[in-house]
């Protein structure tokens, strides 16, 4: 099954943009960034190494080592001329296995945020891979994608989202701050609403609960 079938069968309405969360009925924001300290704001610090607890356990809690998972990247051009690696570092980087970047497929969409986009010169460079878990060097890239706005390299700063084939969810870290949980079904994802109940947000928290309870 493709990406394109797979949405389409269980997520129809669902587009692979921000915010996940405000755009699907079944989901949990959790925050990952507690505390924060602008002046102490390095790789080693509290701060970050709680970022770095928090998306790596709910992602491994997520996705057993053996579980088929699509890793997607959003990739924008803003009709700038600039160029990109169609071998993403997001992929070439983090991937274990060299040669499945043999099955690495690449589609150009219409730029997700039409609403941005008042002349239509926007693009969306979708890349895709299915692979297993265990492909993917997850630690360094989760931190990667947490260093997004902290000035930390490396950083991602395209949108990655991991879709679970077999739970049929989709996991998207943000930044720093947090990172949504969406699924078709609210028993998927029970466990994990009770695991980490700590760690939702609070500011949506109520949406959450009425969700599960």
């Amino acid at each position: 099954m493709n990406l394109a079938d797979f949405m389409n069968e269980n997520f129809s309405n669902l587009e692979l943009k921000v915010p996940l969360f405000y755009n699907w009925e079944i989901g949990i924001r959790f925050e990952l960034g507690v505390n924060y300290d602008r002046e102490n704001n390095r790789e080693n610090s509290p701060y970050l190494q709680g970022v770095y607890h928090r998306s790596i356990n709910l992602f491994e809690s997520l996705h057993p080592q053996d579980d088929e998972i699509f890793m997607v990247a959003n990739v924008n051009n803003y009709g700038d001329g600039a160029t990109f690696n169609r071998k993403l570092q997001i992929f070439s980087r983090y991937v274990q296995e060299k040669s499945i970047l043999k099955q690495l497929k690449h589609v150009t969409l219409p730029y997700v945020y039409p609403e941005d986009d008042e002349d239509g010169k926007y693009k969306t460079h979708r890349f895709i891979l299915k692979c297993k878990t265990s492909d993917i060097k997850y630690i360094p890239l989760l931190k990667a994608i947490c260093n997004n706005d902290t000035g930390i390299k490396p950083s991602i700063h395209h949108d990655v989202f991991f879709i679970n084939i077999k739970n049929k969810t989709v996991f998207h870290v943000y930044d720093d701050r947090g990172c949504d949980l969406v699924a078709t079904s609210s028993e998927t994802i029970k466990g994990m609403y009770d695991k980490y109940n700590d760690w939702i947000l609070d500011y949506d928290r109520n949406k959450i609960d009425q969700v599960f309870n």
